[in-house]
């Protein structure tokens, strides 16, 4: 098994990120990290290597695809490579998997449209957003609907690493 986390180059949430990598890790699972860019990524505690750039992204080579949160993340809202990832997951019928603010991404991709999915919601805007695009939002902290698992933020990111495991049958 292979999964695949996409974080901001600048402004990943690091609990989210760190937790899910050593769930996922502990569980026999391959990880990769991605960003805009090849290089170091930033959260705001601590740093990562991305080994992949966006565009260098080959969806098929994953079993899971997990985009983080942090305030860095909405960068990736109205980007054509995260949407093209986020698209290419579903249609291959991949999992895919986003947490804190990083749900908004998969919004704004159309992936989200007529499903359920929770996402940080402590301004109160994401709800409105949701709905303004097709999407029940749930309020729950970890929300799975079909090969679509999200997340409202660091406080779930062990609950959202054991449920990534246990849908890819390692749990």
């Amino acid at each position: 098994m292979k999964a695949l986390f996409i974080v901001a180059q600048q402004g990943y949430q690091h609990l989210e990120y760190g937790i899910q990598k050593q769930i996922l890790e502990q569980a026999g699972i391959t990880t990769v990290t991605a960003s805009k860019q090849r290089g170091v990524a930033s959260g705001k505690v601590y740093t990562t290597v991305a080994t992949l750039a966006l565009d260098e992204v080959r969806v098929e080579e994953y079993d899971v695809i997990i985009f983080i949160g942090g305030p860095g993340a909405v960068r990736y809202q109205q980007d054509a490579e995260a949407w093209r990832i986020a698209r290419q997951t579903v249609a291959q019928e991949k999992l895919l998997c986003a947490i804190c603010i990083a749900p908004t991404i998969l919004a704004y991709a159309g992936v989200l449209k007529r499903r359920n999915a929770t996402v940080w919601n402590e301004d109160g805007e994401q709800e409105p957003l949701f709905k303004k695009l097709g999407i029940t939002y749930t309020g729950k902290t970890v929300t799975q609907d079909g090969k679509i698992i999200t997340a409202n933020g660091p406080g779930a990111a062990r609950d959202f690493g054991k449920k990534i495991v246990e849908v890819l049958g390692g749990g």
